[in-house]
């Protein structure tokens, strides 16, 4: 969210905002590079405001946690069905996070959840080519269905695609995708005459789901965070 350059400038403890006027005024601020005038405004989050060249460091910043969604959970921070939801998995964490995508309720793995809106932007629009990794159990004929898979699938007016499919058993398969529309793995099976009887999530671009437990969460590290590039 932009807010006026003096009330940056204010709440990062550089000087008053009567002050920070006055370094406006001197061109001593700038916004990604470009000296900024007086009443212009800043997203904290999406642009680098400086003075005297050295950055803001504004306090708080956007929280980021990865969580093992285990089935039977709603990916919503509220259910109008009075159903178990994500939310109630990351209660304790102190941050205000909401879902980067979703996770059906049938579905697990890694879910992402952040306070970072140009962050969840930037993962779930499908421009952007964020790749999403699932392990697959399937029941039926596998060798029936993976060419259907391999290739684009028309569903309930949508046109669905992998980026690559894999079989790993005799009843498993890798799924890579990076359109994200609503239960795209499934109805793509489906269309294949298979049948999912579980699917998990255990990739999102770089990130990988490891050493967490169903129902647990827990902060990004600094690598996994410079990956997201936040």
């Amino acid at each position: 969210m932009e807010e006026r350059l003096q009330k940056l400038l204010s709440a990062a403890g550089v000087c008053s905002r009567r002050r920070a006027e006055e370094y406006i005024l001197a061109g001593r601020v700038t916004v990604n590079g470009k000296t900024a005038g007086l009443g212009d405004k800043a997203d904290p989050v999406l642009d680098c405001v400086a003075v005297d060249g050295a950055a803001l460091a504004l306090p708080g910043g956007c929280t980021y946690i990865m969580l093992n969604k285990p089935r039977g959970y709603v990916t919503t921070l509220s259910d109008e069905k009075d159903r178990r939801t994500v939310a109630d998995l990351v209660r304790c964490c102190p941050a205000r996070v909401w879902p980067v995508g979703r996770l059906d309720m049938d579905s697990e793995g890694l879910l992402l959840l952040t306070d970072d809106g140009a962050l969840t932007q930037r993962l779930t629009h499908p421009s952007h080519g964020v790749e999403k990794e699932y392990q697959v159990w399937v029941a039926g004929d596998l060798d029936r269905g993976l060419p259907v898979l391999s290739a684009p699938v028309w569903s309930e007016g949508e046109k669905l695609t992998t980026d690559r499919v894999e079989r790993t058993g005799e009843n498993t398969l890798t799924v890579v995708i990076h359109q994200g529309k609503n239960r795209q793995v499934r109805r793509m099976c489906a269309a294949a005459g298979l049948t999912v009887k579980r699917l998990r999530r255990v990739r999102e671009g770089e990130l990988r789901l490891e050493g967490l437990k169903p129902g647990k969460w827990r902060l990004l590290t600094a690598e996994e965070r410079a990956v997201l590039q936040v």
